[in-house]
């Protein structure tokens, strides 16, 4: 456990354990790097198993600006950079997606193995031309009121959503402490933001294998997200999570780990 510092002051929370090849795990919009435990206590075994907490998220400092998903690509960019990682594969789930993908568009690809990319759809948004987006204007706008009014009420809404069994109690109770240490701005103010980034144009860019892991459930994101992408972007696999939603990493970790994980070593060929 550490607390790297930026140059703009901002200090993120992060979790470095393990020696070998890098993978940084990034979480989603709202949530935190303790979603990834299972992950960490097993690659730390034969990598350098690394995940952090965005700007605003978790432990990380709550700082007011800077809530957009290229700003967190930046801070992703000044952490690999602090860390003198090279050969690194970065693991997106949800907003983590886009963080990646903002990355690339940003920087390129130098320093990087390979992408995995967790559920997640190339634009949350419902565009004209993407009617498989998660959210139209309407259900966006919704959601961003009740995070002022009721934060906590969505997030019990919400977080179940996320799994295809029910949660235990205890589960949502942890995982209802890391969501709602955001503030409310910050809570809308990212949602607003990685709601429409629409990262369909970089994907002609992307050169670097990508492994995309989806659930079969559909509550949150459909199938055909997974499918799209495998055929927008060059040298993807698609791996389907018969038992899974949104989170294949804690619904069928083992298989989730074991998928990455084969992945991770098909890079050094």
């Amino acid at each position: 456990m550490a607390v790297m510092k930026l140059d703009e002051g901002v200090e993120l929370y992060y979790e470095d354990v393990g020696m070998g090849d890098p993978i940084i795990f990034i979480h989603g919009v709202w949530m935190s790097s303790r979603f990834f435990k299972k992950q960490l206590s097993h690659f730390r075994k034969k990598y350098r198993a690394i995940s952090l907490d965005l700007r605003g998220h978790g432990q990380s400092s709550q700082v007011e600006t800077g809530h957009t998903v290229a700003t967190y690509a930046k801070d992703l960019k000044q952490f690999i950079e602090k860390l003198d990682l090279r050969e690194v594969t970065l693991v997106g789930w949800s907003m983590g997606a886009f963080v990646i993908w903002e990355y690339i568009h940003q920087f390129g690809e130098e320093g990087l193995k390979g992408t995995i990319i967790v559920d997640e759809l190339a634009s949350d948004f419902k565009w004209p031309d993407f009617e498989i987006g998660a959210f139209d204007l309407p259900a966006l706008t919704g959601m961003m009121r009740q995070i002022q009014t009721d934060q906590e009420g969505l997030l019990k809404g919400f977080l179940p959503l996320m799994f295809k069994e029910d949660l235990p109690e205890e589960e949502l109770e942890w995982m209802l402490e890391e969501t709602t240490k955001l503030p409310a701005s910050i809570a809308s103010a990212i949602l607003f933001d990685q709601s429409i980034v629409d990262c369909r144009p970089y994907f002609k860019h992307i050169s670097k294998p990508t492994l995309l892991c989806f659930g079969r459930e559909e509550k949150l994101i459909p199938v055909a997200a997974g499918e799209h992408l495998q055929k927008s972007i060059a040298h993807s696999k698609l791996e389907i999570f018969e038992e899974s939603c949104h989170c294949p990493f804690l619904e069928e970790p083992e298989k989730f780990n074991d998928v990455v994980d084969h992945f991770v070593q098909s890079l050094k060929k």
